[in-house]
């Protein structure tokens, strides 16, 4: 069955907005817990569809709208040190909105695709498919125990100091006048670890 205009765009509009929703609320909130973060990218998502749905009709190359949003993705983070996780996100609600907005698929196909992107988020954040692990930088003491054949007990003892199960640890920098090191310690995070909320 042909849809109208009208309809065409009501759906597509529920589309991207079930997705980006979904994506943002069970993969990147319920795993990073960055609030703020979560609703402006719920928003930007919803503002790119409308704009460059807009556009679209307006008969604006899809070029000058793309550099459009990412002259505005820069202007909303310039200030800002976002992480690869954070950027990983970004781009994805702006690819699921250009998507949901221009593209020349029925929408049951739109949902599809987009479900199918939901889903490989959700899984990569959790265990199934990469063992979880997180980052922690510290300053160490006792820099003997950078020495490469004391890695055994400089592990051990980051443990027993912080109870983390540290799986591997990087040396970031060695300042051998003040007898101290700064150190990247990865571990795998146990169901009682706190986890920073913003």
């Amino acid at each position: 069955m042909e849809l109208t205009l009208g309809e065409d765009f009501i759906y597509r509009l529920l589309i991207n907005t079930i997705t980006v929703v979904l994506l943002i609320r069970f993969c990147y909130y319920k795993f990073s817990q960055h609030r703020a973060n979560a609703s402006s990218f719920m928003l930007f998502g919803m503002g790119v569809f409308l704009v460059t749905s807009l556009l679209h009709s307006a008969d604006v190359s899809m070029g000058f709208a793309f550099g459009l949003f990412a002259v505005f993705s820069m202007l909303r983070y310039r200030t800002e040190s976002i992480s690869i996780k954070e950027m990983t996100y970004l781009f994805l609600v702006i690819a699921i909105a250009l998507l949901s907005a221009v593209s020349t698929l029925h929408p049951y196909e739109l949902l599809i695709i987009n479900l199918s992107i939901f889903s490989m988020a959700y899984l990569l954040e959790t265990n199934t498919v990469l063992p979880s692990m997180e980052e922690l930088e510290i300053e160490y003491e006792k820099i003997k125990n950078i020495n490469i054949h004391h890695r055994d007990e400089l592990i051990n003892d980051i443990k027993s100091r912080t109870g983390l199960n540290v799986i591997h640890v990087e040396i970031l920098s060695i300042d051998f006048l003040r007898d101290s090191t700064r150190l990247k310690i990865h571990f795998s995070p146990s169901n009682d670890t706190p986890k920073n909320k913003k």
